[in-house]
C-alpha cells in the first residue's frame, strides 16, 4: 500500500477543519445519507401498497440502521462497480443491493439520481451550516467576553488608518462582534428565517425532469396518493414533512447553493477585517494573539511573535469568498431541466467552503479566547496623540467664551501641523497644548476675560472625555444581544469541540 505521503492530501483535512465537520463530509456520511432516503422510499411505497413486501422493507432498514451504517467493504464494492457502471448511485444502488440481496429489486424505485443527491446534499448542507452559525455564535461570544473586559479601556480610534477620535478597546471589539452577528442572521435565515426560511429542507422526489411521472405511473395517476407519499418519506427523514421546493427540475435550483456560499463569504470577510485589524494592532504593539512557550515566530528572527493564527484566518477566509463565483456560474449554466457540469465543480466548492470556514472560525476562537491587550502600550499611544484629539474641544471652549470659531480653528491648525512635523520629522514629543498655552490668541477673548485661565489645560488630557458612549454602547450590546445569544446556544456551544488549531 502507498504511503499518504506519497500522496496529495487537503490542507483542510490535515491541518484546519474540525473532525466534526470532516464527518459531514465525510464519504461514509454521504452514503448513508443516500441509504436513509433509499430506506424512507421503500418505507413510505410499502405503506401505500405498491410492490415493496415488508420483508423487503426490514430487510433493507436491517441493513441501514445498523451501528455505523454502511461497511468499509460496501464502500469498496461500490468503488469497484462504479469503475464497472461508471455512475456513483448506480454503483451503490448495486453495493446496497448485494448487502441487501431480498431488496435488491425494489432500491431506488422510481427514484432518478438527484432523488438521492439532491435530497442528501440538502440535508448535509444544513447540518454544515448549523455547524458553522453555532462556531460563529461561539466566536461572537468569545470576542463580546473581551469587549466587556475591556470596555472603558480607550484607545486611539482610527479613520483612513489615521489617528481618529478616541473609542475603546472593547467598543472596537464589540464591532466585530456585531458585523459577525450580522453575518450569523443571515445565514440562520436562509434555513431558518422568522417569516420562513428562504431555503425548504428538501428537493423532494420529482423524478428525471421534475414532473414526477415515474411515481405517478407507479400509482396509476392518483396525484392526492404521490403528495402522501412524498410527505411519507420526508416526514421520516426530519420533522420537516412537506418542506420541500415546490419546483424543481430533476436537481434543486442551483441559485440555492449561491445563497450558501454567499452567507459563507459573507462570515469570511468579517472574519477577515477582525483578523486585518488584530495584525495592525500588533504591529503597534498593542495587542497580541496567544503564543505557546516553546512557539517560534520566526524561522531567521527568534524575537518575533507574528500574528500566525490571524494570517491564517485571512488566508482561508479568502479562499471562501473566492469560492462564491462557483455557484454563481453553476446556477447560470443549467441547460433547461439537467446538465452534468455541476457535479465535478460541487463536489469541490461546496464542501471545501465549509471545511475552511469551519478552520477560520475554531481560529478566531482560539484568538479571541486567548487575545492579550498590552494596556500601557495602548494609553501610550493614544496619549501621544491625545492633544490633536483635545484640540476639537479647546475649539468649542474658545467659542463658548466669546472667541470667533474660524479664527481659533486656523490658530489650532497652524499649531498641529508645527507639532506634527515636530513628531514625524525630529522624533520629539507632541508639544501641542504647551503651544496653544503660550500663544497671545489665547490669553483672551473677545469679553476681554483671562482665555487660559478659564479652560481646563489639565482636564483635556482625560482621555475618557473623547470616547463618546463607547463603555454604554459596547454594556448595551452585551447585555441586549451577546447575552441572549449565548444563554441559547448554551448547550451547543459547550460540545463543540475545544481544541484549538490543529496545527
Amino acid at each position: 500500500m502507498a504511503s499518504p505521503y506519497d500522496t496529495y492530501t487537503s490542507p483542510l483535512a490535515t491541518r484546519n477543519a474540525s473532525h466534526a465537520m470532516l464527518r459531514l463530509w465525510s464519504a461514509r456520511h454521504k452514503f448513508n445519507t443516500w441509504r436513509r432516503i433509499w430506506l424512507a422510499v421503500a418505507e413510505a411505497q410499502h405503506e401505500m401498497g405498491l410492490p415493496v413486501t415488508g420483508e423487503q422493507v426490514e430487510a433493507l432498514r436491517a441493513v441501514v440502521t445498523r451501528p455505523g451504517g454502511i461497511t468499509d467493504e460496501e464502500l469498496k464494492a461500490a468503488e469497484r462497480h462504479e469503475r464497472e457502471v461508471r455512475h456513483d448511485v448506480m454503483a451503490h444502488v448495486h453495493a446496497l443491493g448485494d448487502a441487501c440481496p431480498v431488496a435488491r429489486g425494489i432500491i431506488h424505485l422510481g427514484m432518478t439520481s438527484q432523488d438521492v443527491v439532491c435530497n442528501a446534499d440538502m440535508d448535509i448542507l444544513r447540518d454544515a451550516t448549523r455547524l458553522i452559525e453555532d462556531k460563529t455564535a461561539r466566536a461572537i461570544v468569545s470576542i463580546a467576553a473581551g469587549a466587556a473586559r475591556y470596555a472603558a479601556v480607550p484607545t486611539l480610534g482610527f479613520t483612513h488608518y489615521q489617528p481618529a477620535q478616541p473609542v475603546t478597546v472593547g467598543r472596537r471589539m464589540a464591532q466585530w462582534a456585531y458585523e459577525l452577528l450580522l453575518a450569523w442572521r443571515r445565514s440562520v435565515s436562509t434555513w431558518r428565517g422568522e417569516a420562513g426560511p428562504t431555503v425548504p429542507m428538501f428537493k423532494g422526489i420529482r423524478g428525471a425532469t421534475g414532473t414526477e411521472a415515474a411515481m405517478l405511473a407507479l400509482v396509476d395517476g392518483d396525484a392526492a396518493k404521490l403528495d402522501t407519499f412524498e410527505f411519507g418519506v420526508f416526514a421520516r427523514l426530519g420533522p420537516w414533512g412537506r418542506d420541500t421546493h415546490e419546483l424543481t427540475t430533476q436537481n434543486y435550483p442551483r441559485i440555492v447553493d449561491t445563497f450558501i456560499l454567499s452567507d459563507l463569504a459573507s462570515t469570511a470577510a468579517v472574519l477577515h477585517k477582525i483578523a486585518t485589524d488584530i495584525r495592525l494592532l500588533a504591529n503597534r504593539k498593542e495587542l497580541d494573539e496567544p503564543f505557546e512557550d516553546k512557539q517560534i515566530g520566526s524561522s531567521a528572527m527568534p524575537y518575533k511573535r507574528n500574528p500566525m493564527r490571524c494570517e491564517r484566518v485571512c488566508g482561508l477566509a479568502r479562499f471562501v469568498m473566492n469560492l462564491v463565483g462557483n455557484a454563481y456560474d453553476t446556477a447560470a449554466t443549467q441547460w433547461l431541466e439537467r446538465t452534468l457540469d455541476d457535479s465535478s465543480n460541487r463536489r469541490l466548492s461546496l464542501p471545501e467552503a465549509f471545511l475552511a470556514l469551519d478552520g477560520a472560525l475554531d481560529l478566531m476562537h482560539n484568538v479571541a479566547s486567548g487575545l492579550v491587550v498590552h494596556e500601557a502600550t495602548v494609553r501610550k499611544n493614544l496619549m501621544a496623540e491625545l492633544p490633536f484629539m483635545a484640540a476639537e474641544n479647546i475649539l468649542m471652549a474658545c467659542v463658548k467664551l466669546g472667541g470667533d470659531r474660524q479664527a481659533y480653528h486656523e490658530h489650532i491648525r497652524r499649531h498641529a501641523q508645527a507639532a506634527g512635523l515636530r513628531v514625524k520629522q525630529e522624533g520629539l514629543d507632541n508639544d501641542l497644548l504647551d503651544r496653544l498655552r503660550n500663544d497671545r490668541a489665547f490669553w483672551g477673548t473677545a469679553r476681554g476675560g483671562p482665555l487660559a485661565g478659564e479652560l481646563d489645560w489639565d482636564g483635556v488630557m482625560d482621555p475618557m472625555r473623547y470616547i463618546g458612549r463607547s463603555v454604554e454602547q459596547t454594556e448595551r450590546f452585551i447585555r441586549e444581544v451577546v447575552e441572549p445569544l449565548r444563554r441559547e446556544y448554551k448547550d451547543g456551544l459547550a460540545g463543540l469541540d475545544d481544541a484549538g488549531p490543529r496545527v
